[in-house]
This record gives structure tokens, C-alpha cells and sequence, in this order.
């Protein structure tokens, strides 16, 4: 038997977002409830989703107006200027970029961030798909003492090498496809195999390329990015043009290559200040749908890429065994003419190939950032920190709900049923999966005090009724209710 190719595989696990938008997932639970009860029952249900987001959006406000208040001072455009207005020291200001970085990492965790480690890093950058340039941060232009004072005060595991200058957080998983002709990647494809087949036979193989280190896993077919411990997960191909087949159809006609993306990223960073006085700016950038193998291009403060070692060794050595096999034909009287031709159109054409491939590259890269920025990033700064507020209350309410209509509908249960079921329901009736955070659903539904536990571990809900009496009515309800009355008149 032929030896088969092995199949670059992602394994990725279950997150605890809950991918389904707000509204659907109260329209589709209300719809249920209508089919087996009364319309009295829809509403009193309409009403608790209503009373549940506007209380849990009042436990949040004070901590959400804190995280804005902080970050003014911090912001890139008018932060510098507020903070010379409250004449503080140096160290009163280290004390407010503390408590704004202690404020943010809460929120990110809330909104089920979490900050990519270097294994994870390592796993994505192990394959290319647009991106084909060495990109590389110039660490010059980082700030170092930020961070480095936050993990001091506040130490974490696995933190990537990166971090005392740039954190990197990430959330939720997708796939990239793109489906073109790509004509140069395939010819580039060809050259390299049989460039690599030449050195192979000649020996020379072991100057251009060297072994690679021990692979990330134990099992190389099957790549691992964590998110937590879970039966069920999704593995996802990598398909590139260097690993295809190249038969005729796929030479001449479209192919499609496959990425597994990071749904969210946030690079949170400080620029270094080439000034005596220490730059206060905290930069937050938000991007979506980046595929893993091009997460490059969210870096900040990148360098311009240039040719690689590698391709400046392919250079010298190419030209090095072309002179010496011209000169060594030159001494033989026997010399064919055509051969030495051949020898040098090789050598040259491939140092061209080379050069222009890295032209061609850079364009790319060029064109790819300029996409990023425009595409890609979703927004930066006090936007960003906004999003990342209404999307912890978002994920807070949703949890409350389907916990809670599954206890009304289903009845009393425990912890781990309860977990259970509510991964079942969204499995089924949205055909989506997450790793649903019971804890955290039982925590503010005991807050709300529409829950209870007996003796046995089994939870249980209050009837409908019961539940809104006990949150009773919000401020939200009498502003609608008053200006629904200045309607009126």
C-alpha cells in the first residue's frame, strides 16, 4: 500500500458562549411554552425575561461605569489630557492603571475570554494559509512594564512568552473557506516539490531544511486547542494547496482550502514612549472571524517583513553549486554546452522564483492587513470595552433564562441534569453546542431568589407568577409605564 498523507487536524472544544442571539432564544422558548399552556403563561414568561436583564443589567452597572470611568484616563486620544487635569502623581496613576487592568480581565472572564497561551499560539501558527511572510514584533515599541507589574500582583498559568509586553484573549471558533483558481500557489507548490525531490536525490536536502522539533502532541494527525473539559468537541481539517493532491482537475480548475478561525481576538497593549515622561495609553483593539494560521496580522507594532534566513540561504547555496558546476564542466574538454545552459537556467530561475514569490508575498501581506483593519476589526478602545459589557449581561441573562425554563418546564433537578438539559435543549432546538456554565446560572438565579434546593441536591424553580413578584417591578418598567402615559395625552 501507498503511503497515505497525513491530514492536518484541529481539535477544538467546546466553549461557554451561548451562540444563540438573545431575542431567538426567548422567541423560541415562549413558542414552546405556548403550544402546552395558556397565553397568560407567555406573558408572565416575556415579563421574567424582561425583569431578569434589566436587574442583571443593575448589578453590573456600577462595576461597568468604574471599567469606563478608568479607561478615560488611558485612552489613546483624550486619555493624557484628563489625566493632567487631576494633577496625580506617577504612583496614583499606577494605582488607577492597576485597578483598570484588575476591572478588565474581570470583564473579559465574565464575557468567557480567555488569554491564548503559547501552546495554543504554536498550534495555529504550525501551517499557512494567506498570510505566507515571517511576521515579527518589534519589541522596542512595546511597553514592558504594564503587565509585567499586573502578573506580578496578579500571577496566572500559562501565560504566553508574550506577555509581559501584549496580551492576546480569544473566544469562540469558526472556519475560513476561500474557493478560488490560486495559479500562483500552485505553481509555487510544483516548483517546491520538485525542488525538494532534487535536493532529496543530490543529499543536499539537509542544508536547506532542518528537522523540525518534537510535534506539539503525542499524535501528529490530530492538533489540540483547549478550552475546557468536555465529551463532546469539533475537529476541523486544515485543507492547504501545499498538502493537496495537484491531479489535472485540481491544477486547472477551482479548489477550496479550509481554515479554522478565532471567532473574537483582543489585543490589549502599551506603546513604548521614545519620551523621558512614561506614555500612559492602553490600546484595545477588537477583531473577528481570524484564521489561526494567519493571527499574525493582529500583532501590534509589527516589523516589515523582509526575505527569510532560509530564503537567503537557498540564494547563496543555489548560486554557490551553480558557479561550482559550471567551473567543473568548464575543466572538462568534454563539455556540453547545453548542459552548463541548463544548470544555469535552473539556478537563476530559481533565485528569480524565489525573489518574486516574496514579492508576491508582500503584496499579499499588504493587501491582508489593509483587510484586517477594514474587515476585521470590529473596533478598538471605549467601543470595544462597550461591546464587551453588553455582551457580559447578554450571556448572563441567557444562561438564567434556559436554566430557568428548563426547571419550569421539565421540573426539579440536579446540578449535573440540570447542566445536561440545558445543553440538550440548546443542542436541539437551535442545533448549536456549548459547554453551558451551570454554576454561574445557579448562582444568579439563587441571587434573583426564584430557586431552591432541598436536602437531596435537587433544584427547583417558583411558578411563573410567583418568580416576577419576587423581582419584582424595575425602574425600566415605570419609565416605559410613564412615558407610555405621556403618549397618552
Amino acid at each position: 500500500m501507498g503511503k497515505k498523507k497525513k491530514r492536518d487536524i484541529i481539535h477544538l472544544e467546546k466553549e461557554s458562549v451561548i451562540p444563540v442571539l438573545k431575542h431567538r432564544l426567548i422567541a423560541a422558548l415562549a413558542n414552546r411554552i405556548s403550544i402546552e399552556r395558556s397565553r397568560s403563561d407567555v406573558d408572565e414568561f416575556l415579563k421574567l425575561c424582561q425583569r431578569v436583564e434589566y436587574t442583571i443589567r443593575a448589578w453590573y452597572l456600577l462595576q461597568f461605569e468604574d471599567l469606563m470611568r478608568l479607561y478615560s484616563f488611558f485612552e489613546p486620544i483624550h486619555g493624557a489630557k484628563k489625566l493632567e487635569q487631576q494633577n496625580l502623581t506617577p504612583e496614583e496613576i499606577d494605582v488607577f492603571e492597576q485597578d483598570f487592568l484588575v476591572s478588565l480581565f474581570q470583564v473579559m472572564e465574565k464575557s468567557n475570554f480567555k488569554i491564548a497561551t503559547d501552546e495554543e499560539i504554536e498550534v495555529a501558527l504550525s501551517a499557512q494559509y494567506r498570510l505566507n511572510l515571517p511576521i515579527v514584533v518589534n519589541e522596542n515599541k512595546l511597553d514592558k512594564r504594564l503587565f509585567t507589574s499586573y502578573f506580578a500582583k496578579h500571577p496566572q498559568d500559562d501565560l504566553p512568552y508574550f506577555a509581559d509586553k501584549f496580551i492576546i484573549f480569544r473566544r469562540g471558533f469558526g472556519i475560513d473557506r476561500l474557493n478560488s483558481y490560486f495559479i500562483m500557489p500552485k505553481i509555487n507548490t510544483i516548483i517546491s516539490r520538485f525542488w525538494r525531490c532534487f535536493l532529496k536525490v543530490t543529499g543536499l536536502k539537509r542544508l536547506f531544511f532542518r528537522k523540525r522539533s518534537a510535534p506539539i502532541t503525542e499524535d501528529p494527525k490530530s492538533i489540540e486547542i483547549s478550552t475546557d473539559n468536555s465529551d463532546e468537541s469539533l475537529y476541523v481539517e486544515r485543507i492547504r494547496i501545499e498538502k493537496m493532491k495537484l491531479s489535472i482537475c485540481n491544477l486547472l480548475g477551482k479548489v477550496t482550502i479550509q481554515e479554522p478561525t478565532f471567532d473574537r481576538i483582543i489585543v490589549v497593549y502599551r506603546r513604548a514612549s521614545a519620551k523621558k515622561e512614561r506614555a500612559r495609553n492602553i490600546y484595545v483593539k477588537h477583531f473577528k472571524s481570524i484564521p489561526m494560521a494567519d493571527m499574525e496580522i493582529v500583532l501590534p507594532e509589527k516589523k516589515n517583513p523582509g526575505l527569510t534566513p532560509v530564503d537567503w540561504v537557498k540564494f547563496i547555496v543555489s548560486a554557490v553549486i551553480g558557479l561550482i558546476t559550471v567551473i567543473g564542466s568548464l575543466r572538462n574538454p568534454k563539455a556540453d554546452i547545453r548542459v552548463i545552459l541548463a544548470i544555469l537556467t535552473s539556478v537563476v530561475g530559481y533565485c528569480v522564483k524565489t525573489y518574486f514569490t516574496f514579492q508576491n508575498n508582500l503584496v499579499s501581506y499588504q493587501s491582508l492587513i489593509t483587510k484586517s483593519v477594514y474587515d476585521k476589526q470590529l473596533d478598538s478602545g471605549r467601543g470595544t470595552l462597550l461591546h464587551l459589557c453588553d455582551d457580559v449581561i447578554q450571556q448572563e441573562v441567557k444562561e438564567v433564562i434556559v436554566s430557568f425554563f428548563i426547571l419550569m418546564v421539565q421540573g426539579e433537578a440536579t446540578r449535573q441534569e440540570l447542566d445536561r438539559r440545558c445543553e440538550e435543549l440548546i443542542t436541539g432546538e437551535f442545533n448549536e453546542k456549548c459547554n453551558f456554565d451551570v454554576d454561574d446560572a445557579l448562582q444568579k438565579l439563587h441571587k434573583l431568589g426564584i430557586v431552591a434546593k432541598d436536602p437531596a441536591g435537587k433544584y427547583a424553580c417558583t411558578d411563573l407568577k410567583h418568580a416576577n413578584e419576587i423581582i419584582g417591578t424595575t425602574t425600566e418598567e415605570v419609565v416605559l409605564k410613564a412615558n407610555q402615559g405621556d403618549c397618552s395625552y
